[in-house]
């Protein structure tokens, strides 16, 4: 899934599948998310998920095919990843050097259990290895 924003901004090679959750309003977003799939002669497919009585936005002139999926389908395996939430970002002047040494020294944290660490103005999220969590959440409830 993409925003608009990053359907322009992100360049990401040998993207496979699109999957639009939620439609765009206009024809050029739409363009725009589904040129991922088609960088340097590749391919790829554009997927709508969408509920029996939603409506295709005038722009989608032939009705795609429905693709149904096999119950017998196996999911794929979680992430070991899970994302931490912080209710501050750069204008609040956290720093990802705050909330690293926040999870390494604070919550006992090793640096391979740390993934990616993201901000924005007022508030952050943390990747974090999913098997920690259990032990992390009480240690780190009642920090500030």
């Amino acid at each position: 899934m993409a925003t608009d924003l990053a359907a322009r901004g992100l360049d990401i090679e040998s993207v496979k599948n699109i999957i639009h959750v939620e439609l765009p309003f206009l024809e050029e977003d739409f363009i725009h998310r589904n040129a991922r799939t088609a960088r340097m002669n590749a391919d790829g497919n554009a997927f709508l998920l969408m509920h029996s009585e939603e409506r295709l936005p005038k722009f989608i002139e032939e009705i795609p095919s429905e693709y149904i999926v096999k119950k017998s389908a196996a999911l794929p395996p979680p992430s070991v990843w899970t994302t931490l939430y912080f209710s501050g970002g750069k204008k609040d002047k956290l720093s990802k050097g705050d909330i690293m040494g926040f999870l390494s020294k604070t919550g006992g944290l090793e640096r391979d259990e740390i993934g990616l660490i993201e901000q924005l103005d007022f508030m952050s999220f943390a990747a974090v290895k999913r098997s920690v969590m259990k032990k992390l959440l009480p240690i780190l409830q009642s920090e500030k």
